[in-house]
């Protein structure tokens, strides 16, 4: 079982940034590959992006592509969304995801077995 644990969220200005934070309980959180979702209102939930149980290999959706980064501290048991440039379309309720089935970097949300509570962010613009 794990327990994840989502920070980081707000109300931002359009080209503003982010650091979102997932802190996951246990000891094993080296062996899940790491993702986030989203979910704005009226929509269906987002992959965002994944990244590897070692953190060598990450995916993207393609509208965040070089504005966004995750990554991961295993010392930490912490996944960690940086956010650059955001834009009023990236307004949504952000969740974080533990994967554990042996997929690199796993984007269907079928593929994660725990989730966060979710942290809002909101870009004005």
């Amino acid at each position: 079982q794990v327990q994840l644990v989502e920070s980081g969220g707000g109300l931002v200005q359009a080209g503003g940034s982010l650091r979102l934070s997932c802190e996951a309980s246990g000891r094993t959180f080296s062996s899940y590959a790491m993702g986030w979702f989203r979910q704005a209102p009226g929509k269906e939930r987002e992959f965002v992006a994944a990244i590897s149980r070692s953190g060598s290999s990450t995916a993207y959706v393609d509208s965040v592509k070089g504005r966004f980064t995750i990554s991961r501290d295993n010392a930490k048991n912490t996944a960690f969304l940086q956010m650059n440039t955001l834009k009023p379309e990236d307004t949504a309720v952000y969740y974080c995801a533990a994967a554990t089935l042996p997929i690199l970097t796993p984007t269907h949300p079928n593929t994660y077995a725990y989730w966060g509570q979710g942290t809002q962010v909101t870009v004005s613009s």
